[in-house]
């Protein structure tokens, strides 16, 4: 069976969960954590790489041993070690430890205190007070695990999010295409409308004549496939050894256009594009849009998504937008956005280096992103109140700059611009004074700690940083974690429209975690005028791919080139960045 980058990951991050539970030192816990987070970053198999003779440890932060663990992973699908330690740790304790708010300390008291090892005793002992006893919970943090344990019930079936998805789909996609009996491939439902997280995939395929039975045992030969749920002549479903579940139809060309409409969806959307086809005498379905009844019905369309939206008076309508949220009228009105595409981004405004948390150096980030066509970054390693991250002090940063400023003069037609992911104090300060803050190009303010301020105040504090005139953006605002954190509860409106008034930019964190700020904050920020940033947020060189995931996060909060400031060339990009 294929191993893929997530599976190590998530067997390294397990391990450095049950190392921190059982009291392990912290640096061997953090060697995991930052390989689980260097292997996942990658745009190219473990399994390749291994395959074509590279040295693994060569990638940052993977030393020999490391190196070995990934090659047993790739060779067996499993770690000992992991096996070992899973033995002698109760196994509900992972799963405790998918709960936001519940890290491997916390875990760790609940099992060594009060004996925990399972979600349904979690539950029990919320529910009792418990909880609520143990030394730095209190009644605050048992109501948020009872509302996280209810959530996980109501969720049902795992979510994978869709950089997660991608790695498995992509591979899928590449095996079918490969296949003389297969003319088309595409991957519809919510993987097609870019949304955060996907449930299963719906992939639709049209083929030669006579050649549906070879294109079921292709999709269910697949060497990922674990288990066939059901096959048939055109349809058929399987569950991927990572227990996403793929449905792959078979489809007539005649149908393919109305197919892609119908399964990419939304449902709204199509319920209300149905709505207008029946106020036509029209009958739309996934087979294609038919007029009359009985003997004298006809196909009047359906080979193409064009055709069916032609057929309703509309034009195309790209998938990111298909979720009822004013995309017909704006097509009807003839004012549907020219969305924003990966070639339109000229540069990356929020890049780490070696100097806090990030892997290399200014310099290779800079190659790095020439080489994808950029013509300039922005350096924003983390202020001094990080120290986990090992934080730039004013000196630092400093010397930082000095440093970029040489690396300037050696650069051909790339530059580097100078900025700091500075942190915002509980009180609505900044982690660094002004006096250097106003010698840096842009300034990038975030949230980082005290999660839990109440409403009120967690909205004050962030509204204080933006009146600091040198925060140039706010970055990850809502500072969420899909899956593992929820949003800080703040009046985001009240956020926005302070930033726009102030000329401050909102960051689209393209890290697959965050994706933040959202696609319906993306598009307040455009409906009022303001501008957006999509950043990568990148700790070392394949995390710039992370870019096509702000970007389609972008194209669902109906952003176009010019509501993006790093679509921008570097003169006019300074103009923006100026603050009001």
């Amino acid at each position: 069976m294929p191993v893929h980058n997530a599976d190590i990951a998530e067997i390294f991050t397990e391990v450095a969960d049950l190392l921190e539970i059982e009291g392990a030192n912290q640096f061997r816990v953090r060697a995991y954590r930052e390989a689980a987070r260097t292997i996942e970053g990658q745009s190219r198999s473990a399994r390749e790489m291994m395959e074509n003779g590279e040295d693994l440890t060569r990638l940052s932060g993977i030393g020999e041993d490391l190196a070995g663990k990934i090659e047993e992973i790739v060779k067996t699908g499993k770690l000992s070690q992991l096996e070992e330690i899973r033995r002698e740790t109760p196994p509900g304790l992972s799963e405790m430890m998918e709960l936001a708010g519940l890290g491997p300390k916390k875990v760790k008291a609940l099992y060594g205190e009060l004996g925990i090892s399972s979600l349904e005793e979690l539950e029990k002992a919320a529910r009792s007070g418990k909880v609520a006893e143990l030394e730095g919970f209190g009644e605050k943090t048992r109501q948020s695990i009872l509302e996280e344990i209810e959530a996980r019930r109501a969720r049902g079936p795992g979510r994978f999010k869709l950089a997660r998805a991608a790695e498995f789909a992509s591979p899928l996609v590449e095996h079918l295409r490969k296949s003389r009996e297969i003319k088309e491939v595409t991957v519809a439902g919510s993987y097609r409308r870019g949304k955060e997280t996907v449930g299963d995939l719906d992939i639709l395929v049209t083929c030669k004549r006579g050649s549906r039975e070879k294109v079921m045992d292709r999709f269910t030969g697949f060497e990922d496939v674990e288990k066939t749920v059901s096959r048939g002549k055109t349809k058929s479903s399987v569950i991927l050894r990572s227990g996403l579940q793929v449905d792959l139809r078979v489809v007539a060309q005649v149908s393919y256009g109305a197919a892609l409409v119908y399964f990419t969806g939304s449902k709204p959307h199509n319920i209300a594009i149905r709505k207008i086809g029946q106020g036509r005498n029209l009958k739309i379905s996934e087979y294609g849009v038919f007029k009359g009844k009985g003997d004298s019905e006809k196909r009047v369309a359906g080979k193409t998504e064009k055709e069916v939206y032609r057929s309703v008076d509309l034009p195309f309508i790209p998938p990111e937008l298909r979720e009822h949220r004013g995309e017909i009228e704006a097509a009807r009105e003839g004012k549907l956005p020219d969305l924003v595409t990966l070639d339109d981004i000229r540069g990356d405004l929020h890049v780490h280096t070696e100097e806090s948390d990030g892997d290399y150096t200014a310099r290779e980030m800079a190659e790095a992103a020439r080489e994808r066509g950029y013509e300039y970054i922005a350096v924003t390693d983390h202020s001094r109140r990080l120290t986990v991250a090992a934080g730039l002090d004013p000196g630092q940063l400093e010397k930082q700059i000095e440093v970029i400023g040489k690396l300037n003069e050696k650069l051909d037609g790339f530059s580097v611009l100078t900025g700091i992911e500075v942190d915002i104090m509980e009180d609505g300060t900044l982690d660094l004074p002004d006096g250097i803050l106003k010698e840096l190009d842009l300034v990038v303010a975030a949230v980082h700690y005290k999660f839990d301020l109440p409403a009120g105040k967690q909205t004050d504090r962030i509204l204080r940083a933006l009146d600091n005139p040198h925060v140039s953006i706010l970055d990850h605002p809502t500072t969420r974690l899909i899956g593992k954190r929820p949003p800080i509860d703040v009046n985001m409106e009240k956020i926005l429209t302070a930033a726009i008034e102030r000329g401050v930019v909102l960051e689209l964190n393209a890290q697959p975690d965050r994706l933040d700020l959202n696609d319906v904050y993306c598009k307040f920020v455009r409906d009022h005028g303001g501008r957006i940033a999509v950043s990568t947020d990148s700790h070392r060189l394949s995390d710039l791919e992370f870019m096509r995931f702000g970007i389609r996060q972008a194209r669902r909060g109906w952003l176009e080139a010019d509501d993006v400031i790093n679509t921008r060339s570097l003169k006019q990009l300074r103009k923006v960045l100026r603050r009001k």
